[in-house]
């Protein structure tokens, strides 16, 4: 995976968790792994599996214009 895309995943984890005003903590038990894997997923030393970044993907729709928003940002290629 590039520098590039990694930087993207870790961005997106981010954004969506502080848009829908959640804790590390929370956001985790939401997409079904630790508290400590998302900690490693914004901080950049490992990414999401694909089955995780799909529940990611699916939730931003669910979150109104601000999801839309981070969709159309980070999953271009799902509209």
């Amino acid at each position: 995976m590039s520098v590039t895309k990694r930087l993207k995943i870790l961005d997106l984890i981010r954004a969506l968790r502080q848009q829908i005003n959640l804790s590390q903590k929370q956001f985790a038990a939401k997409v079904g792994v630790s508290c400590k894997t998302v900690n490693r997923w914004e901080k950049g030393h490992t990414v999401p599996s694909h089955i995780a970044l799909k529940l990611v993907e699916e939730t931003l729709p669910k979150m109104g214009e601000p999801g839309k928003r981070l969709l159309n940002q980070y999953f271009p290629e799902a509209k």
